[in-house]
């Protein structure tokens, strides 16, 4: 059934086909109805199955004609991301209307924020931190609010927004119709829909613990010193026209993106540290082609919508099976096809099967042709020369064991006498030489000397003698 058949405006059915669609998602066809009846929703479907436009077009229709009251339509979002993106949809589908929509989030000033609101808007679209500022400060109100809608649902209480999403419900008018999406529907959602929803028809599209059929997905074992050797072979041997990396922490994402650039990849970062100009900055120069490569945290694993992005690779294996879901599914969206890779080592079995039990099916464990397996890994960053051989190590000299007399039972025997030689220095392992610092390499930790952090014995120091 094409859009045409679905009771939409001309206006919008226009918006529609010049962003290039033809015929409505199955959960596009199954909510779109009911949105435009005015029934409340919970719709849940995979990643990249067209969620936003499944509530977007029916409240444009819904709307009708710009009205400068006041919000009609709140949209909530966990991510500054997500808010910017649906912001970006609802211009777009509505861009034969007058429709007015603002965003509102957290990092950047309030100022335009603040305008845009002052002077009038159908849709606000906000984060909850930010929207909660404004309701405190009486510069927003929702009370002629239409239509309440929380998209990401499952994200919104992963980060912690139980009590301001309550809080934020408790503004809005309890006339009004109330719209749940999300990829997943875990228990604590019908915690909030029941006193959020009335009678909510629930439309859920295929199974949420299952990878698009479009995405082709496997497992590329190593061990953890060779890890970004492999990434970087990967990427050499992959005929990939953007590619999303995930780390698991901020520090992690920003190290492998130095070590990227540094191997001539044309390289984004994107996660909470940066700043929102860096953030937008990022998107857009991914999204454009300036940069054929993003480094995430799952702050990109939930909603964000990059078009053609053919490859997902997995630096470090996610924390939650949920999560591998997610993102894996930023590539292979709207029915194309893509190709997601994860990189584990061996002490990861036990997360591996987690992920296996928890999409049900077993994940092809895959070898990189033409790479060295066994390569002896690279030299921590500053080092050259041979690594030093502790082989030949002499013995240390002992002095005698003295008897000690209980505690508090008179004066310390006299130290027994050390044999000869016992007071001169002990022999020093060789010490390996280390290249003045390089213009662009961090400095060794605690200190601007260039030089590495002493080694501990027994293991490997952190900072500079790291090898991962």
């Amino acid at each position: 059934m094409p859009f045409t058949k679905l009771g939409l405006p001309p206006t919008l059915v226009n918006g529609v086909k010049a962003m290039g669609y033809v015929d409505p998602t199955p959960i596009q066809l199954r909510a779109i109805p009911v949105v435009l009846g005015g029934g409340d929703l919970i719709g849940s479907a995979q990643t990249g199955t067209g969620k936003t436009a499944a509530f977007a077009l029916p409240v444009l229709a819904r709307l009708g004609k710009h009205e400068a009251r006041g919000p009609r339509v709140l949209v909530l979002e966990p991510t500054r991301e997500l808010a910017a993106q649906v912001e970006t949809a609802f211009r777009d589908f509505g861009r034969f209307t007058d429709i007015r929509a603002t965003v509102v989030h957290g990092g950047v000033g309030y100022g335009r924020q603040r305008s845009e609101i002052q002077a009038g808007t159908d849709i606000v679209i906000a984060t909850p931190g930010r929207l909660m500022d404004f309701l405190n400060e009486g510069t927003l109100r929702l009370d002629g609010l239409q239509i309440l809608i929380l998209d990401e649902v499952d994200r919104m209480l992963d980060m912690g927004f139980v009590k301001d999403v309550k809080k934020i419900i408790g503004h809005c008018p309890k006339a009004r119709q109330t719209l749940f999406f999300s990829a997943t529907i875990p228990p604590e959602i019908d915690a909030i829909a029941s006193f959020a929803l009335r009678n909510p028809t629930r439309v859920e599209i295929g199974v949420s613990r299952t990878v698009n059929k479009s995405v082709t997905h496997a497992f590329y074992p190593v061990g953890t010193a060779l890890k970004f050797e492999l990434l970087v072979a990967l990427l050499e041997k992959t005929d990939f026209h953007s590619c999303l990396v995930f780390s698991r922490t901020k520090h992690g994402a920003d190290k492998i993106a130095r070590k990227l650039k540094a191997a001539n990849h044309s390289v984004a970062v994107l996660h909470a540290n940066r700043s929102q100009s860096q953030r937008v900055e990022a998107l857009e120069g991914f999204k454009s082609g300036k940069y054929e490569v993003m480094v995430a945290t799952d702050i990109a694993a939930r909603g964000i919508d990059v078009a053609g992005v053919s490859h997902v690779i997995n630096y470090d294996i996610p924390a939650n099976p949920e999560d591998y879901v997610h993102r894996i599914g930023r590539t292979g969206r709207a029915l194309a096809v893509g190709d997601a890779f994860t990189l584990t080592t061996p002490e990861q079995a036990d997360d591996i099967r987690a992920i296996e039990r928890f999409i049900g099916q077993k994940v092809p464990q895959l070898k990189l042709e033409g790479f060295n397996y066994n390569a002896q890994p690279p030299r921590p960053m500053g080092f050259q020369g041979a690594a030093p051989d502790y082989s030949q190590r002499p013995a240390p000299q002992h002095r005698p064991q003295g008897q000690r007399p209980a505690f508090g039972q008179g004066q310390r025997p006299a130290q027994a006498q050390r044999p000869a030689g016992a007071h001169a220095p002990q022999q020093s392992r060789p010490a390996p030489s280390h290249s003045p610092q390089q213009s662009g390499q961090p400095a060794a930790p605690g200190g601007n000397t260039g030089q590495p952090a002493p080694r501990k014995f027994g293991g490997l120091s952190r900072g500079t003698w790291n090898r991962r």
